[in-house]
């Protein structure tokens, strides 16, 4: 795999009741369709919530608590499933990380988990984890039941992450009752990675849910250079028209105040693309930009 060029990223560019994994095709039973029978076309439509919060370094108990907060917005909003930011616990590259990093299931995951099932509601949220001696920057499906159904390991991280978090080596997708699903971590769909997104596809995922955490320099100017055109955009672009996929990525907001990239700002832009890679919905931009947007889009069946 070509290694990721991060000045590409600069500017422009209820306790958990254990593995689900991957099931039978899961019931479609009073989810809305759209689209032509005769053309054999029918798709169904997902109500996800783009939950972009502020994510403090290092502040685990606030953090927690505004994912909490987001996963409660997103079921008053009547959304059937919430994406949360990358690395939501601690914040990206966390310096202390492999210190205070929790395994999955633990104290983080279980939580999140409680708040799913409270609230029947999906989770899709990246955590920072400890396993077997390992850091991972990694991200979770969990049910409306509070079953963890999918836990990925960030594939294409960033080199100057490559001291604090280990690289995965699996992809996998879960069937749910909005279709088939993958979820993948933020530059795991950039343009140098979009074949592991492509792969999805080829497993048969029709929507790839993806925690971020989109990063600037203090000084980037959105208005003469719109954040993510280049990157982001442009890889959606390619999973849908090439294998039909819709994408739902959500960064999260505020200043990074610790590791390689302290001082940038994490400035939300969260992105949801259709099945035909077309722009559905484009969350606000700027280092105090928290917010919850609902998209509706079609995924087919």
């Amino acid at each position: 795999m070509k290694m990721l060029d991060r000045r590409r990223f600069l500017g422009g560019g209820a306790a958990l009741l254990g593995w689900e994994g991957v099931r039978g095709r899961a019931g479609a039973e009073g989810a809305p369709l759209v689209g032509s029978e005769a053309t054999g076309a029918a798709r169904r439509v997902v109500r996800v919530g783009m939950g972009q919060m502020l994510v403090k370094t290092g502040d685990i108990d606030d953090n927690v608590s505004r994912a909490r907060t987001f996963i409660a917005r997103a079921r008053a909003e009547k959304c059937d499933v919430v994406v949360l930011p990358e690395c939501l616990d601690f914040g990206w590259t966390f310096p202390d990380a492999a210190r205070r990093a929790f395994p999955i299931p633990g104290p983080v995951s279980t939580t999140l988990a409680e708040e799913a099932r409270l609230h029947k509601v999906w989770v899709v949220a990246g955590l920072t984890e400890r396993e077997g001696g390992r850091t991972y920057n990694t991200s979770i499906l969990i049910d409306d039941q509070g079953r963890v159904r999918l836990k990925h390991h960030k594939i294409s991280e960033l080199d100057i992450a490559w001291d604090i978090y280990t690289r995965g080596t699996e992809l996998a997708v879960a069937d749910t009752p909005f279709g088939r699903v993958g979820i993948t971590i933020c530059a795991d769909n950039s343009p140098d990675s979009v074949d592991l997104g492509l792969a999805l596809g080829r497993m048969g995922a029709r929507l790839i849910l993806s925690p971020c955490a989109w990063a600037v320099e203090p000084d980037h100017d959105n208005e003469k250079e719109p954040y993510g055109r280049d990157i982001w955009d442009a890889a959606y672009r390619t999973l849908g028209e090439k294998r039909g996929i819709s994408v739902v990525a959500v960064s999260n907001v505020g200043r990074l105040a610790a590791g390689p990239w302290k001082g940038r700002l994490c400035i939300g832009s969260s992105l949801a693309t259709g099945h035909d890679g077309s722009v559905l919905a484009r969350a606000p931009y700027g280092a105090d930009a928290e917010t919850l947007l609902a998209v509706e889009l079609p995924v087919a069946v």
